[in-house]
């Protein structure tokens, strides 16, 4: 008899870096992982075929989170298939292109990251879980100095923080939990384990930082 996973669980991003390490982490007989990935890039395959090998399930689906067409027929087609979604965690950013002008990237992965939870949210749960990944870098900005060349990524990714944070009424009053997990970008070993840990806590903090302690004791 085939095993039904009891829990279903959205990673934005997930193809490749923190996002694919995530996905592979939450390889479970109890958990269908959806590795999100942006039409471009088919890794996301190689991350399906790790997690069914360690035991898990897991699909692929591919969409561009900064489209508003993308993300309603992504989150269309887990309701169709599912009919519920557990745990959304938010790795993916849009808007982060290079040389994109910073108040439009802000105004993007913004309006990305909310519409995105704002669409997911009926399927979720009470205990639902929301985690939203980000870097120190971008958590402080702009009262942290950041390096050269990120300024524009750091606004934007606290540009989507904020604009969750935002939301955090809403998400109590549906049931559901949010967690920031916000890791020091050059050293990200310990970040999936710790996000994966927020998402598979009965009680999780509603922010986690992991590594950098230079930087969070000058931040």
């Amino acid at each position: 008899m085939r095993h039904e996973p009891s829990r279903i669980v959205l990673v934005t991003g997930a193809s490749r870096g923190i996002g694919a390490e995530v996905a592979r982490q939450l390889a479970n007989p109890d958990t269908h992982v959806l590795v999100n990935y942006r039409e471009r890039d088919k890794r996301a395959n190689a991350i399906v075929d790790a997690i069914r090998a360690a035991g898990g399930h897991a699909s692929t689906l591919a969409a561009d989170i900064s489209d508003e067409t993308d993300a309603a027929a992504m989150i269309d087609a887990i309701a169709a298939r599912f009919g519920r979604l557990d745990t959304l965690i938010l790795n993916a950013s849009g808007g982060l292109e290079l040389g994109a002008e910073p108040g439009y990237a802000m105004r993007l992965n913004r309006d990305a990251q909310r519409r995105l939870v704002q669409l997911a949210m009926p399927l979720m749960p009470v205990g639902g879980r929301i985690v939203y990944v980000t870097s120190h870098q971008a958590h402080f900005f702009p009262h942290k100095a950041v390096p050269k060349g990120y300024s524009a990524v750091a606004a934007s990714k606290r540009a989507g923080e904020t604009a969750l944070y935002a939301m955090r009424s809403e998400f109590e009053h549906a049931g559901i939990r949010f967690t920031v997990v916000s890791g020091d970008m050059v050293d990200g070993t310990f970040i999936p384990a710790a996000i994966v840990e927020a998402a598979n806590r009965p009680n999780p903090s509603s922010i986690v930082y992991v590594g950098g302690a230079d930087y969070l004791m000058t931040a």
